[in-house]
């Protein structure tokens, strides 16, 4: 295997343990290990609940518009889609990533229901692997889109 055979081998490994890890910890958020204790941080009241909930109906919104906006682009990996284009309309006019943030905002919402370091752990780290998964998606969008800089200067977040 030549040098850079294997630099992209090392490249795609990484996407697939990043998927894969963004996957089981979501997955953690709705599976209730007994054994594991999710003890809460202070008490649950309807405020906390309420405010929750709103983290997540917002961000399950803003997801669902940049599901609809990346159409056949939407891949649950860093690397573009072979022929995908580069999105700057829609939701992607006001944020680069609102799937990833819409992610994170869902996971600190259970957090801020459920009030337990369990869900913080789990918040915490999606929010870890997330910001690997934008640091390589990114890599990638800037050497496949030339217009990609310029649309991240414009677009901070």
């Amino acid at each position: 295997m030549s040098k850079s055979q294997l630099k992209g081998f090392l490249k795609t490994t990484n996407e697939i343990i990043l998927v894969i890890l963004q996957f089981f910890i979501i997955t953690l958020h709705f599976v209730n290990f007994e054994f594991f204790p999710k003890i809460q941080i202070i008490q649950v009241n309807y405020i906390f609940s309420f405010v929750g909930f709103l983290f997540i109906i917002t961000a399950l919104i803003i997801m669902l518009k940049a599901i609809k906006d990346l159409g056949s682009n939407l891949s649950p990996f860093p690397r573009p889609v072979a022929n995908g284009n580069l999105i700057t309309s829609g939701i992607y006019r006001f944020m680069r990533h609102p799937m990833y943030y819409s992610l994170i905002f869902i996971s600190f919402g259970i957090f801020i229901i459920k009030l337990s370091f369990y869900y913080l752990i789990l918040s915490i780290s999606l929010l870890l692997v997330i910001k690997f998964k934008i640091i390589l998606e990114e890599q990638y969008l800037k050497n496949r889109f030339i217009k990609y800089l310029i649309y991240k200067r414009k677009v901070k977040y």
